[in-house]
């Protein structure tokens, strides 16, 4: 069985993402391969786990994988979820973040056309700046 982490490598686990499977949209296929390249480039210790729907990211310096989690590529159907599993915790000023779960949020992402560049990378930058050792409990007002 192959590794399934990679870092920065632009070989297989760009082809997963990129290829997946047969009846993803169009759009879907192009958004994936972005994100990807993106999360990489902000966030340039990331390492990258692929999964069945999609991709993972975690800083390899944190002992545990979801206490380093910076964020999940997951395909669903009709959109891509860009997940954060500390997303209560990061800025968001725009409003992009959804999700009714303790912690987590995502931003749903349609069509290439439509997806707001510039939300994925400010939000994975502040994933990685989150110390999450130090976290409390989910700031007031989180659902």
């Amino acid at each position: 069985m192959p590794d399934l982490y990679r870092v920065k490598d632009e070989g297989v686990a760009f082809a997963v993402v990129q290829a997946g499977p047969e009846h993803r949209p169009d759009d879907q296929k192009e958004i994936a391969p972005r994100l990807r390249h993106l999360v990489m480039t902000v966030v340039a210790q990331a390492q990258e786990r692929i999964l069945p729907r999609g991709s993972s990211y975690h800083d390899p310096r944190c002992a545990r994988p979801v206490k380093g989690s910076l964020c999940q590529i997951a395909f669903h159907s009709g959109h891509i979820h860009l997940s954060f599993i500390h997303g209560v915790y990061l800025p968001d000023p725009d409003g992009r973040l959804e999700g009714d779960r303790l912690v987590k949020r995502f931003v749903k992402l349609f069509t290439h056309r439509h997806v707001p560049w510039d939300a994925p990378g400010r939000l994975s930058g502040a994933a990685a700046r989150l110390d999450t050792y130090r976290l409390s409990s989910p700031p007031a007002g989180a659902k």
